[in-house]
């Protein structure tokens, strides 16, 4: 896929641009008008940067205390109106 996009061309595939940097196979256009560049299209972060981070971000930062279940009955009962 060619880097350097004429103005019209990106105005009618832009999904198809879009699609291509969030997918990984390409990592930025440039967009020419007249055939000269006049801006740069880039996806906002790396393809698959902070995907795989989000689970277990706060492993080792506090601990569960032991009791943490012990008041559910008595949730349960509040959330059933009682």
């Amino acid at each position: 896929m060619d880097t350097l996009v004429n103005m019209l061309d990106a105005k009618t595939s832009l999904s198809r641009l879009v699609q291509a940097l969030e997918d990984g196979s390409a990592t930025e256009f440039v967009i020419a008008r007249n055939g000269r560049p006049a801006a740069r299209l880039v996806p906002l972060r790396a393809p698959g940067a902070d995907k795989s981070r989000r689970i277990g971000v706060a492993k080792g930062r506090f601990r569960v205390p032991a009791d943490i279940d012990a008041a559910n009955a008595e949730i349960a009962r509040l959330f059933a109106g009682g």
